[in-house]
């Protein structure tokens, strides 16, 4: 859509870090000139990066391993996005194993698209046998022996132990150890289509919503509660704490070339359309 005067369709996760990042943009908070929004979408990420490939909404939230397919439709913007260290996804199984016991193993992730499948998929060694399920069926699968193994995300990286599971693998701390560089997770993106002009709005209000969430971090607190509802407090705050940072703000030339990493990578493995390496990264590059 190109007409600035209708209103742009947005979606992003329920998760506590997305919907804090939000919240001052969707109740006009924000103190800027931001183009109007239709009613938000929620919805889970995988569900997020379906669409994306669809390109069905203007402006979403996505893993950078969707981002690595649609390109060709969408730029990503200079803030909102989940990068960090410390924060990745884990592989965790019944009992302490090394990755090469888990040859041929059923391993449940959290989606086809997800950032966490595909590092899983840069770090094993052997091959395995994807199991996709949402994340919260993860853990009691493989306690109930449904899988051998799982990747493990969001809050249930605090509380893995409490079911008895074993880390495998911290996916993430490979990643730092390989790279250099921080993990990235999700970002949000906005159609090309929408031009440099309106895009350039699009990325200054969301940065000044997650700056008005640092500014005001219990203005948000309903909203996140609305939305996260059998979420533990203590829990709501570390994931806002372990997924909203500086380059939630903006992702600046680390973040970048982080992200650049990731997506290098993903085409070495071809696993993303090399003909979009070409293109205009992010919406500074416009």
């Amino acid at each position: 859509m190109s007409d600035c005067s209708a209103k742009l369709s947005l979606g992003f996760s329920p998760c506590p870090n997305d919907t804090f990042i939000f919240h001052a943009l969707i109740r006009g908070l924000t103190g800027r000139d931001c183009p109007g929004y239709a009613p938000e979408v929620l919805a889970d990420v995988e569900t997020l990066n379906g669409w994306a490939l669809a390109a069905k909404l203007d402006v979403t939230k996505l893993s950078f391993h969707a981002l690595g397919h649609v390109l060709d439709k969408y730029v990503l913007l200079m803030a909102g996005s989940a990068l960090g260290r410390g924060c990745g996804p884990l592989l965790v199984a019944r009992e302490k194993l090394a990755v090469e016991q888990l040859a041929g193993a059923r391993v449940a992730i959290p989606g086809k698209l997800t950032t966490a499948a595909m590092l899983l998929s840069f770090f094993s060694p052997v091959p395995l046998t994807p199991v996709i399920m949402p994340f919260d069926r993860i853990m009691p699968s493989i306690v109930a022996g449904e899988v051998d193994a799982g990747v493990i995300i969001h809050e249930s990286r605090f509380t893995f132990h409490q079911h008895g599971l074993q880390l495998v693998q911290d996916l993430g701390a490979w990643w730092e150890e390989t790279t250099g560089f921080s993990i990235p997770l999700g970002g949000i993106v906005a159609r090309r289509s929408l031009g440099k002009e309106l895009i350039s709005r699009i990325d200054a209000c969301i940065r000044a919503s997650v700056e008005y969430a640092f500014a005001e971090p219990r203005a948000s607190l309903a909203y996140i509660r609305q939305h996260a509802q059998e979420m533990d407090e203590a829990v709501v705050q570390e994931h806002i704490g372990l997924y909203v940072n500086n380059y939630s703000v903006d992702l600046g030339g680390e973040g970048i070339a982080s992200v650049r990493e990731f997506l290098a990578r993903g085409r070495a493995a071809g696993q993303f359309p090399a003909e979009l390496a070409g293109l205009p990264l992010t919406s500074a590059e416009l």
